[in-house]
Parts: structure tokens; C-alpha cells; sequence
């Protein structure tokens, strides 16, 4: 994903990072939501690159806002997100229109906050907020990158998505279908 605007190591970073996930995963007794979700964000951490902190403070911080959770509902899910962006914009210094993660991040979690205020139903409002990152996402194109490798290109990064806001595109894609698909049950 970023071998033409970075190292061209972000796929494979992600491939180790999710590969300990699932082992992770395998291991929960869905006891605690909020233990699960620091669990993951260290297995992301430990698979190192330049963006395996992003993504592990992503769950970490959801974590610690999850902490004692069997189960979370909309509004859940907003906080939970809103404290690991603000969590990834304090250490990453990183906002809207610097070409990262946050720009897919920030209207996805943006639009859950107000969905869970509106009490929009579960699955709809990922389905938005999916659209939301993927809007984001796509927004990237236009920009130039102000950090990370990539930011070293330059201009050489117009016209490519910034491979960590596709990634959280995904993740809002992937948690929209797994709604849909157990709201359809």
C-alpha cells in the first residue's frame, strides 16, 4: 500500500500485526472487553514499523475506555474511539489534511458521536461512519504527506490514499458488514 509514496513495508507490518491478533483472539474468554482490546493493541505494537503505534494506541486507548465491558452499545463505541483519536492526535500530532490515519479516523468517529447522541441504530451508524472513512480516506489523494517516511516525498505522494487512513477505512468497513451481518440474523 505504500510502495509507491513510503517504504513499502505497511502491508506487510499489518499482515505480522493482525496474524498476532488473531492469536489473541483465539485466546479471549469474553470476559472483559476492555482487557481484549489492550490485548490487541500490544500484539499491533509488537509487530513494530512506523505505524504499529497508531494502531495499537487505536485499540489501547479503546481499551482502557472499555475496561470492565462484556458487551458496548453505540454510545460505547463513539467514546471508545473518541478517546484513541484524541489519544493518536496527542501523540502523533497528527490532524485532518496531514495525510494520515486521522483523516479517515476523525469523520468516522465524528459521525459516531453524533449518531449515538441521535440513538441511530447500531448497524446504520457504522455503515455511515464507514462511508465517513472511506470519504476520508479517499480525500488523501489530494494531499501531501506532513508525516510518517512518506512526508520525505513530497509532492511524490499526491494522487495515493495514505495507506493507514485505507486501513482504518477497512476497519469501519469490516465492523459495518460484522453489524449487518448479525442484524440480519
Amino acid at each position: 500500500m505504500d510502495a509507491e509514496c513510503g517504504d513499502g513495508d505497511f502491508g506487510s507490518t499489518m499482515c505480522v500485526a493482525f496474524s498476532s491478533v488473531r492469536t489473541v483472539l483465539q485466546k479471549d474468554q469474553g470476559n472483559d472487553i476492555g482487557v481484549l482490546m489492550k490485548e490487541v493493541g500490544n500484539a499491533i505494537l509488537s509487530a513494530g514499523g512506523a505505524s504499529g503505534p497508531m494502531f495499537g494506541i487505536l485499540f489501547i486507548e479503546a481499551g482502557k475506555a472499555a475496561r470492565g465491558k462484556k458487551s458496548v452499545e453505540l454510545s460505547d463505541l463513539a467514546m471508545m474511539l473518541d478517546q484513541s483519536l484524541q489519544q493518536i492526535h496527542a501523540r502523533g500530532r497528527a490532524n485532518v489534511g496531514d495525510k494520515t490515519l486521522v483523516d479517515a479516523l476523525d469523520p468516522a468517529v465524528n459521525y459516531l458521536k453524533g449518531a449515538a447522541a441521535s440513538t441511530t441504530p447500531l448497524p446504520l451508524a457504522l455503515e455511515n461512519a464507514a462511508q465517513a472513512a472511506i470519504s476520508g480516506c479517499e480525500s488523501t489523494k489530494q494531499l501531501t504527506a506532513k508525516h510518517g517516511k512518506a512526508r520525505y516525498l513530497g509532492d511524490q505522494t499526491l494522487g495515493f490514499v495514505d495507506p493507514g487512513a485505507q486501513a482504518i477505512a477497512l476497519f469501519f468497513s469490516t465492523l459495518a458488514d460484522c453489524a449487518n451481518a448479525r442484524n440480519t440474523r
